[in-house]
């Protein structure tokens, strides 16, 4: 339903055109959102060169810094810059939690239960001539549940701040080693202690590790050291997935551990 570009670099957008194609072979009509930076509709347009027809719109909306938007299923974006040597975003994914529905108030005022939907839905109703507000049913306001994203990004405060207190965040970590830092620091990218760092300053739940530089042959080894620093880092992989609910907040949901497999098969 929408995609949402941290930069403009060609590893991250030269794969749309195929993406593209493949969403209109799965038999999508419905718009789809693109989302990035200032440049992204110069971006797309150029890259539709190669995929002009497709039986979906697609609508490009560009990003400034520090703005709040919205996104399909009633999700809210916040994008924030990052430091890049371009200019590059990273994202807040906020899923908002709806107030309890207290059946107890609403038996105790004999609200029928045909107006239950509607009041926990934040409608008024009348009730045998008298006026049911939802605050005379509703609880307290619930915590909901947030995805954070950075990645092509030095670490800074105003990331922090960004996706403080997520129940996930997916970092970069293009550098393993300390002494990489000068490297990382002349590219515009993380190490693996800046990335838990970061998470760990944002007071975050769970932090995924991901976008390794070439030089970094097996992430996987390094898993021990991501602990150390973050004690609930993930190394990303091929296949790691997860889920995120109101009632049980983070959980893995892939099967199989890749550092748990028999010969360190993947």
């Amino acid at each position: 339903d929408a995609i949402c570009l941290s930069h403009l670099h060609a590893d991250h957008v030269a794969g749309l055109p195929g993406l593209f194609h493949t969403v209109a072979n799965a038999g999508r009509t419905e718009p789809m959102r693109i989302f990035g930076p200032l440049g992204t509709s110069d971006v797309v347009s150029g890259l539709r060169v190669i995929a002009p027809h497709l039986p979906y719109e697609i609508e490009v909306i560009e990003l400034e810094d520090d703005v709040t938007f919205g996104l399909p299923g009633g999700l809210t974006g916040h994008a924030r810059e990052g430091k890049h040597r371009v200019t590059c975003l990273g994202y807040r994914f906020t899923a908002d939690r709806g107030r309890a529905f207290r059946e107890d108030r609403a038996v105790a005022r004999d609200i029928p239960k045909e107006y239950w939907s509607q009041l926990q839905n934040g409608e008024t109703v009348i009730v045998n001539e008298k006026t049911v507000r939802p605050d005379d049913v509703l609880g307290d306001l619930r915590p909901g549940v947030a995805i954070g994203l950075v990645t092509d990004t030095r670490p800074t405060e105003r990331l922090a701040e960004l996706v403080r207190g997520v129940d996930l965040l997916i970092c970069e970590a293009t550098y393993g080693e300390d002494d990489e830092l000068p490297k990382a620091e002349r590219h515009g990218h993380m190490t693996i202690r800046e990335a838990s760092a970061l998470a760990e300053r944002a007071g975050v739940g769970n932090l995924w590790l991901t976008h390794f530089g070439a030089g970094m042959s097996d992430p996987e080894s390094y898993r021990p050291f991501a602990r150390s620093l973050f004690a609930s880092a993930e190394i990303g992989h091929s296949g790691l997935t997860g889920s995120l609910t109101f009632r049980r907040g983070y959980e893995r949901t892939d099967a199989v551990d890749p550092a748990e497999q028999p010969n360190g098969e993947q």
